[in-house]
């Protein structure tokens, strides 16, 4: 396995502009001739259709929804980063850019994310122009306000609700092109299989979810913008239907996956009340704004929170990162939270919990400022919790957010596999071993409407075009290798449901590759992983038919590749002696409890082959440079 992460040479402010103007292009008479299959509809998948079809590309969309509206990214509630500077307070695309690879505690590609921090000033302007409410200052100017990992103000927000206004504006764009005859959409499809033809991408083996009919849809090209891969622990803040399926199956056909075990932890989700949970909720980090963080100095105290003084409080963020405060970054925040609660001054049931306090804030803006800035989250805690946050604080805990690994990317977001370009979180590139807040929205807004527009028509010209038809061969082979692993789970007729496999196998993620990480533990998880995947396929029960609507059979396809890509997951996590983001080793810590990096062994991209279902993969490693910022120990004191 080859990787080139084909970076331009020159500084890094000038790569990206000197890249777009020595890329080959594509006659425009030329793109009508070149089919794209895009698969996912989130911000990253609906921006890129959109944009290529209205370039003149043949433009395929497969969602697994009944609307590309349903996209996982209106989840993203808080805000989306620019560059801007609009509030004259020292913002810069350099800042923007050193705040990224400081928060992803130094283990991105440099020159990804420059690139990123540039073009994140256009998107604001798209957007904008496509009708997005992003929220005004009293004279009309856009609003910013801050997020973790940053002392700037340059984060655009509409009210709460931000991802889903953002993909409205992606999704208008894309129906146009579907109406205009430019695109076309096909809804409540699933890729099941990826079909290579001379080591290219050529096309993929679909599902439809309705009917159980199985189609080839054969491509010049594939862009795979399907999401992350946190329910592999089960509960987390993702939607249920969120899996690792699509890429995982690209995976298996060749392309590396690079840096697995980077999950990220959100600090901000309500926490877990019992058993019967299938998912949990999010709450902004827009709101660490405003709302200050705490839990009661002594242990075990069980007073309601307006009965403990001032002087009794604790407000560990503001003592231990002055400078950062609630804003500190997630994984920071994240252990910090769950170190005071297995200190025993956690709230709530079971002591999982910390209070966000909105107290000072109503008293300083007065509630209908909060409400204004904050009201539909306010209102969704109080439908989930019964408790009203203006009157009480809310209870808060860590839980799985966002995967920062996926797919590994050149500069031009190809994988190894020449013809496969991955999007958004599918693809490992931007984010290191953490995210900033407010950042997913930009990379998929970002690979979607400024990157990959540039980069595909490079690969097209770059490559004799293939006349591909769904009769080839190797369609016939994947569509037959599809058809029999569906065969398979049906007639396996064991006795346990997907769901309590799923449940069992987020409970040993979490346990030994969470939010903390040993290396006994890690082998532990590498013990029971296999033997639960071998029961899985053993005991598993699925009623019902491949020829109709059968939530349980697809179901079970995506828990059977969680069951292989935890494996990965923890091979991943043992490998890398050392701590840094959201990979904690318990292990590797400072003196006061922070990660310690290892830069001189572990400062690269890994980047994973497929060698079988359970076999060890193979590690390939892209080595990381810095050139622009200097190498230092990750401090927000």
């Amino acid at each position: 396995m080859q990787l080139n992460a084909n970076i331009p040479d020159g500084p890094i402010a000038g790569k990206w502009d000197d890249h777009k103007a020595h890329v080959k292009l594509v006659n425009p008479a030329n793109k009508r001739k070149f089919k794209v299959l895009v698969v996912g509809t989130g911000l990253a998948g609906a921006s890129a259709a959109a944009t290529l079809a209205e370039l003149g590309y043949d433009v395929h969309v497969l969602t697994f929804h009944d609307s590309p509206r349903r996209a996982h990214s209106i989840a993203a509630q808080g805000g989306i980063n620019a560059a801007k500077n609009y509030q004259n307070d020292g913002d810069s695309i350099y800042r923007l850019f050193y705040d990224t690879v400081k928060g992803g505690d130094f283990r991105a590609r440099e020159a990804n994310v420059y690139r990123l921090a540039q073009v994140s000033v256009n998107i604001i302007d798209q957007c904008v122009a496509q009708g997005v409410p992003f929220a005004r200052e009293y004279g009309g100017l856009l609003d910013n306000r801050s997020f973790g990992g940053a002392q700037v103000s340059r984060t655009f927000y509409a009210a709460g609700q931000t991802g889903q206004q953002l993909l409205i504006g992606a999704y208008q764009a894309l129906m146009r092109m579907v109406g205009a005859g430019k695109a076309k959409l096909w809804a409540r499809e699933e890729m099941l299989d990826l079909v290579l033809v001379d080591g290219h991408a050529k096309g993929v083996i679909s599902r439809n979810l309705v009917t159980g009919a199985i189609t080839r849809h054969a491509a010049d090209a594939v862009l795979l913008c399907t999401g992350g891969y946190g329910n592999v622990f089960f509960l987390s803040t993702n939607a249920k239907n969120s899996n690792v399926t699509a890429t995982y199956r690209a995976y298996k056909k060749g392309a590396a996956f690079g840096n697995p075990c980077y999950t990220q932890i959100h600090p901000t989700c309500i926490p877990v009340s019992g058993d019967h949970q299938s998912k949990l909720t999010l709450m902004s980090e827009s709101l660490r704004n405003d709302g200050r963080i705490w839990v009661p100095k002594t242990k075990g105290d069980t007073r309601k929170p307006s009965e403990i003084p001032e002087n009794e409080r604790d407000y560990y963020l503001e003592r231990k990162y002055p400078s950062f405060g609630n804003l500190s970054p997630r994984d920071i925040a994240s252990r910090a939270a769950k170190q005071v609660c297995d200190e025993g001054r956690g709230v709530g049931p079971g002591g999982l919990g910390v209070y966000l306090d909105f107290a000072d804030a109503i008293k300083r803006l007065g509630a209908n400022v909060v409400k204004q800035r904050y009201g539909n989250l306010f209102e969704m805690y109080e439908r989930i919790t019964g408790e009203n946050p203006y009157e009480v604080p809310m209870r808060i805990y860590p839980a799985v957010h966002y995967t920062m690994g996926g797919l590994w990317v050149d500069y031009n977001l190809m994988s190894n596999i020449p013809g496969l370009h991955v999007l958004g979180e599918a693809n490992f590139s931007d984010h290191g071993a953490n995210r900033l807040g407010a950042s997913a929205l930009m990379q998929g807004l970002a690979d979607g409407y400024f990157v990959i527009p540039y980069t595909l028509g490079h690969y097209f010209a770059s490559f004799p075009k293939m006349n591909i038809t769904t009769d080839h061969p190797e369609f016939v082979k994947a569509e037959e290798e599809v058809k029999g692993k569906l065969n398979r789970l049906l007639n396996i007729k064991g006795k346990r449901s997907v769901l309590s496999f799923h449940r069992e196998l987020g409970k040993i993620m979490w346990d030994y590759c969470g939010m903390a990480r040993t290396k006994e533990g890690l082998e532990k998880a590498l013990e029971l992983i296999p033997k639960l995947r071998e029961e899985f396929w053993q005991n598993v029960t699925i009623p019902g038919s491949g020829e109709e609507l059968n939530q349980n059979l697809e179901h079970a396809g995506r828990v059977a590749d969680f069951l292989e890509f935890a494996e990965l997951m923890c091979y991943d996590a043992h490998h890398r002696n050392e701590s840094c983001g959201g990979h904690f080793r318990e292990e590797y810590q400072t003196e006061d409890g922070e990660a310690l990096r290892n830069d001189e062994e572990y400062s690269y991209v890994a980047a994973w082959e497929y060698t079988g279902v359970g076999n060890k993969p193979i590690l390939h490693k892209e080595n990381l440079e810095f050139n622009e910022v200097k190498l230092a120990v990750r401090s927000y004191k």
